[in-house]
């Protein structure tokens, strides 16, 4: 292993990139996938194991695990060193997912599901971390859009894929495919991957930081899973995870400004560079994942397409996110410069909901895919774009804690995003044909209501939707003003980087434990 010249960023050996790099992806792949994957295999996996009333709990608690997880994963790996961190979270979800294979009650799915967001998370963390290691941000610019590419179309094609699988094989292959997968992904990273050892320093562990952030999270992630769906807005239990998240928030702050070693330094949000790119990719998050979820449903409530093409025409929005993610990269790492892609991302997605708010009953889907492509050149711009910039102008030392703070106010943002839009749709519908509970009605009891009160539902849901894209626009309006305010600093060799110390000794004894 060598280090570049007088940057202290240590560089994996050029004869294995190619192969480091895959093993990244196909972790980055597998991770991101299972955020989504078993949302069209629901159905049949109620129906095997039974406990409809808790199928929802099989996504929401991977994504609640994944999210509390992920400032952990990052500061952990400031501490003890990113490659172990890895591979300790790639064998947590490796684990989770073999359970999950084999559950045998609904309850035993949604416990091995959590397990499994715990290793989930500390993948998609440790991997943008560890390729902030790798490369300094103006080479990784390039790589970083790469490993964002796979991050937004494997969580746009996790529907798809869990579908296909579970009409051709079974609902337990979902999880049992990522067995050979992760061992390859394991493989090429403990043995081709080589990092500096950590820091020699006392590591004091922010226990406090971790439980407050952790249970926060929670409370976040169950208010945007039950909030006008198995509650009302107004309920008590809605009420009480407000105000118990808002109090959890204020203590975690407080102990944060007091920590020796906090989860997330406060500090770091002093940069302005930094505390942008956090608005950006909340409000990204918010947006982009809120609008996914009800574009899918307005194609199937109001078209009639099934789950499986609805997912089929989510693949412009893919081939969007495609597009900017690797033409913004390489343009940064052609230049240097990240500065206006931020702002870009918001206009173009302000852009988007403004064309999407005028779907109608009459909307061909021609123009909804046109619709969904500028959307995902918005998101495109700005997924990986935040990342290089919170990396640029953060220390060595706070790379891990930088890398983890941006991947969560994103999750943060799409799952708040997914539980607000749904009020808002709901309140329409309830607002413009008297359904209450507007979501709950399926696209399936839709098809069979005779045909005048179908295309009055049509009609209020299409009018419902329009609210949601407008409440949207002055959100993205707001990130703009404040994305305009990015500084132009050049991408360059990491700051406050000491000489990096010996790499990793790799005595055989070691090869077992990650």
């Amino acid at each position: 292993m060598t280090d570049r010249p007088g940057a202290g960023v240590p560089a994996v050996s050029r004869s294995r990139p190619v192969l480091v790099f895959a093993g990244l992806m196909v972790a980055m792949l597998l991770a991101t996938l299972d955020t989504q994957v078993v949302a069209t295999a629901l159905p049949t996996i109620a129906g095997d194991l039974g406990g409809l009333n808790q199928f929802a709990w099989v996504t929401t608690a991977y994504l609640l695990t994944f999210t509390a997880v992920s400032p952990l994963y990052g500061k952990l790996g400031d501490l003890f060193g990113r490659r172990r961190v890895f591979l300790v979270a790639i064998v947590i979800f490796l684990v989770g997912s073999a359970l999950c294979g084999a559950a045998d009650s609904m309850t035993m799915l949604i416990i091995f599901r959590a397990l499994q967001g715990i290793g989930g998370g500390g993948l998609t963390v440790s991997i943008f971390a560890i390729l902030g290691d790798l490369f300094d941000p103006r080479e990784g610019a390039r790589y970083q859009s790469y490993a964002t590419a796979v991050f937004g179309v494997s969580s746009v094609s996790g529907p798809l894929l869990g579908g296909v699988i579970t009409d051709h094989l079974s609902w337990r292959w979902i999880f049992y495919l990522n067995m050979p997968l992760g061992v390859v992904a394991l493989t090429l990273v403990a043995v081709f991957l080589r990092l500096p050892s950590a820091e020699a320093r006392r590591a004091r562990i922010d226990y406090g930081g971790i439980v407050l952030l952790a249970t926060a999270s929670t409370a976040v992630a169950l208010l945007s899973s039950w909030a006008g769906h198995s509650y009302p807005w107004s309920s008590p239990v809605i009420i009480g995870l407000i105000a118990g998240a808002v109090v959890l928030i204020a203590a975690w702050l407080v102990v944060e400004s007091k920590a020796a070693q906090p989860i997330i330094p406060l500090r770091l949000f002093r940069d302005s560079t930094f505390t942008i790119a956090n608005v950006v990719a909340f409000v990204a998050g918010f947006v982009t994942m809120g609008a996914l979820t009800y574009v899918a449903l307005y194609l199937q409530m109001v078209t009639g397409v099934s789950p499986q093409s609805a997912g089929l025409l989510m693949l412009p929005l893919t081939a969007g996110l495609l597009i900017a993610t690797t033409v913004s990269g390489q343009i940064m790492f052609r230049t240097g410069s990240y500065k206006w892609f931020p702002a870009a991302s918001m206009a173009v997605a302000a852009l988007a909901f403004v064309l999407l708010a005028t779907l109608s009953v009459d909307s061909g889907l021609v123009v909804i895919c046109g619709y969904l492509a500028i959307l995902g050149l918005g998101g495109g711009l700005s997924q990986q774009t935040v990342v290089i910039a919170a990396q640029n102008t953060t220390p060595r030392a706070d790379l891990g804690a930088a890398t983890s703070t941006v991947t969560f106010t994103r999750m943060l943002g799409t799952l708040l995003g997914a539980s607000i839009f749904g009020a808002i749709l709901n309140s329409g519908l309830a607002g413009q044909s008297g359904l209450s509970q507007g979501i709950s009605v399926t696209p399936e009891a839709v098809s069979k209501m005779p045909e005048r009160a179908r295309h009055a539902y049509e009609l209020a849901f299409s009018h419902a939707l329009t609210g949601v894209f407008l409440t949207g626009i002055p959100i993205l309006l707001v990130a703009l003003a404040v994305a305009l305010f990015m500084k132009n600093i050049p991408l360059a060799p990491r700051r406050n980087g000491p000489p990096a110390p010996a790499p990793e000794p790799e005595p055989a004894a070691k090869s077992s434990t990650p």
